[in-house]
């Protein structure tokens, strides 16, 4: 399991991340199948990890899915 796919989990899926993030289903499941946080994150203009972190009961953090779904993790 990427970490995408245990933060969509933890908020209670597709469709409920989908809600909470304001964007696409489809948009979230590009986001689980790269298994990355988009660019966006990363330069501040979207905040996805924390509202998935915040709605994640416990199971994530912000920092660790930060470090976990960097897009700069995949090029290696």
């Amino acid at each position: 399991m990427n970490p995408m796919q245990k933060a969509i989990a933890a908020v209670g899926g597709r469709t409920i991340a989908a809600n909470l993030l304001g964007i696409s289903y489809v948009a979230i499941r590009k986001m689980e199948e790269k298994g990355a946080l988009p660019r966006t994150d990363y330069t501040g203009e979207t905040n996805y990890a924390q509202t998935l972190a915040n709605n994640s009961h416990g199971q994530i953090s912000k920092e660790w899915l930060m470090d976990k779904a960097n897009p700069k993790n995949l090029a290696a």
